[in-house]
């Protein structure tokens, strides 16, 4: 028993039976030994204090009597250590929230020439009381600089920052039972691989609420993450997806109610109190102060207006486009369909109906008015679809690829199991071009691989996410005979393309690389921890349709050496540039004017940039940022993307497409 805190028989038994679970049914088949018990150590430490601001080294050292010894302690359900260790949380909070308060007394000197390490994962523990004051200090100065520099005084922002840093220290307080021991238990499966954690009773009740998608919000994810409410996914059909403008890492730093409701810093705060006040009545508008992922702490932050609303079906739904592109005075017609999730309705499908939704049989029907008003090329566009029903993704693929294996699944034990088309006889044979990006996962990936691997067309845009695993959710009541023990999901198989190659880790490289905004170095599985690695296993024997090699070629040519020239290209590859500069360094400067001037620096650049854009396509120039409207911005990628596709058509007459892709190899 720590500070009023117990882990009771409840706990234990949980803890003995997640440990068995993991043992017998991961896909990874671990021995929780000694080696595992020392990285479970380290990712609950981890998962503790992230940015290595409360403990010490002192600390950590003392926490080595368990390193070797939290496999045995899991397996037997004697769970005092993590008491004992959060218990050293606690004081060590209540220590640096003290020296915090203390310190704002007094305001900094901002002329001082210093800087602050904002992303200390990768740091030393601190050694000394000395040298987590020196780390306190600046982390305060930054805070402190990134509240004025939005026009605050100092008094403002002291008592802004009081209350932050007290929240903090409640937050920490609240923590009851189940939560630390939850902290813990995820701290355990997460040792195996992002994707299977554990939620309490509590949390169970909250994660069964937004699969149900029965709440009003603004359609997001979100986890705690070193004091930071930080997106981890955007519904597709939700405020957010419909928005556009939320994206997965982008921290919310502050809300407010209504379009003019006063922003309430909730840095520091529960992630349930924040989830608390993001909802509410549907029809009533939410703000949001977002940091953007990647962007150190006081840099600019962007305001968002959402209207909550439940996640809606009919937005989740795919959606066609009609694109006219013209290439050497010849037009060709391009159908576009967008496709932001792989949905069914599942529980219309079990009564019976026979015209219920489904990503497959919506996409059949717009592929079939498509072809009504004669186009020449197709895009599916798959961007920002993070995946879903994995049958959605073996119909869809059987809607272009005539009959044949479309991806395998290895379960923990080896057993491999091949999907395949369900159905024979695709209804389009026409040139398809794919566009993903960086947040194209799963199902996506598994459309996006077979359609790669057929040849039977081009995949453009960025390398996809890699998410190539399968999970199972399983309800911890099933398995001991108390009630209240909630659930946990593991990791149980893992995708594999028809080719052998695995999709986990590496996702699918686009045949035509675009540019994008998103840093594949900040989102994606490969950046995860303990994400499962890459592999192969044997190929199935498939047809492939036709070799594309060629028509790669002189379309990558194409786009390097025609569109790469569109001024709106150049836009983008400048902006990703600055961004990647912007968010290469982990130190910030803690002098006022210096961090002044790299704003107004980063504005007049904005500018500069769009106002060459627009000269070079004849458009009127802005007088400033705030003239700049990003959300009618184009959408350049898929401008693009509808050019390589027409490009593409323009290689071979219609009979001679169908003739080439008609044209099978027989691949072993």
């Amino acid at each position: 028993m720590a500070n009023g805190l117990f882990l009771d028989q409840k706990h234990s038994n949980i803890s003995q039976r997640v440990t068995r679970l993991i043992e017998d049914l991961h896909y990874s088949r671990p021995r929780i030994n000694n080696s595992f018990s020392s990285e479970i150590l380290d990712k609950y430490l981890d998962t503790l204090d992230s940015n290595r601001l409360y403990f010490k080294l002192e600390d950590i050292n003392s926490f080595s009597k368990f390193r070797y010894e939290i496999d045995n302690f899991s397996k037997e359900g004697d769970l005092q250590f993590i008491l004992d260790i959060f218990d050293r949380l606690k004081i060590r909070t209540n220590e640096r929230i003290k020296f915090a308060i203390n310190s704002l007394k007094e305001e900094p000197d901002f002329t001082v020439d210093e800087s602050f390490i904002f992303d200390r994962r990768d740091m030393t523990w601190p050694k000394s009381d000395e040298e987590i004051n020196s780390i306190w200090r600046k982390r305060i100065k930054n805070d402190a600089l990134g509240l004025m520099l939005t026009g605050k005084t100092w008094k403002e922002t002291s008592e802004m920052l009081m209350t932050r840093y007290e929240r903090i220290e409640t937050s920490i307080t609240q923590l009851d039972s189940d939560d630390i021991f939850e902290t813990f238990v995820n701290s355990l499966a997460n040792t195996m691989d992002p994707h299977s954690n554990y939620f309490s009773p509590r949390n169970s009740e909250e994660y069964r609420i937004q699969m149900s998608l029965s709440y009003d919000g603004i359609g997001a994810s979100l986890r705690l993450d070193n004091e930071y409410v930080t997106v981890i996914d955007v519904i597709p059909g939700g405020p957010a997806q419909i928005g556009g403008q939320l994206k997965p890492e982008d921290r919310i730093t502050a809300v407010g109610q209504g379009h003019d409701g006063e922003l309430i810093d909730v840095i520091g705060w529960r992630l349930n109190d924040v989830v608390d006040i993001i909802r509410g009545p549907g029809g009533t508008v939410v703000r949001l102060q977002i940091l953007p992922g990647g962007a150190p702490p006081g840099s600019s932050m962007t305001i968002l207006d959402l209207t909550r609303d439940k996640v809606k079906l009919e937005e989740q739904a795919a959606k066609k486009e009609l694109h006219e592109v013209t290439i050497n005075d010849n037009l060709f017609k391009i159908g576009v369909i967008k496709i932001p999730s792989f949905y069914q309705d599942y529980e219309a499908r079990n009564r019976g109906e026979e015209d219920y939704k489904s990503t497959s049989r919506d996409v059949k029907k717009l592929v079939d008015e498509l072809k009504l008003e004669n186009i020449d090329g197709l895009v599916v566009d798959l961007r920002q679809n993070g995946g879903g029903h994995l049958s959605e993704a073996t119909e869809l693929s059987g809607l272009f690829v005539d009959s044949g294996p479309i991806v395998q699944l290895r379960e923990a034990r080896g057993n491999i199991q091949v999907l395949n088309d369900p159905s024979n006889g695709a209804i389009y044979d026409g040139p398809l071009t794919v566009l993903v990006d960086r947040f194209s996962a799963s199902a996506s990936e598994i459309f996006a691989a077979a359609i790669q691997d057929y040849g039977r067309g081009i995949v453009i845009g960025q390398q996809t996410y890699g998410k190539g695993s399968v999970q199972n959710l399983f309800l911890l009541d099933q398995f001991i005979r108390s009630p209240g023990n909630g659930q946990i999901t593991l990791t149980i198989g893992k995708y594999y393309r028809i080719t052998g190659a695995s999709t986990q880790n590496r996702g699918v490289t686009p045949d035509i690389e675009l540019p994008s905004m998103i840093d594949r170095f900040i989102i994606g599985e490969s950046n995860r921890d303990n994400s499962l690695s890459w592999d192969q296993i044997s190929p199935t024997r498939f047809i492939s349709f036709s070799n594309l090699d060629d028509e790669i070629a002189i379309l990558n040519h194409y786009f390097n050496n025609e569109l790469a020239s569109d001024p709106n290209i150049k836009y983008l590859i400048k902006n990703i540039e600055r961004s990647n500069q912007n968010n290469s360094n982990n130190i910030i400067s803690l002098n006022i004017d210096k961090r002044e001037n790299e704003q107004q620096n980063q504005r007049e650049i904005m500018l500069t940039f769009e106002n060459e854009r627009r000269k070079a396509l004849n458009l009127s120039e802005l007088n400033s940022v705030e003239d700049l409207n990003m959300s009618e911005s184009e959408d350049i990628l898929l401008n693009q993307t509808t050019k390589i596709t027409a490009k593409m058509v323009s290689i071979k007459s219609a009979d001679d497409w169908k003739d080439h892709i008609t044209a099978n190899i027989p691949i072993n």
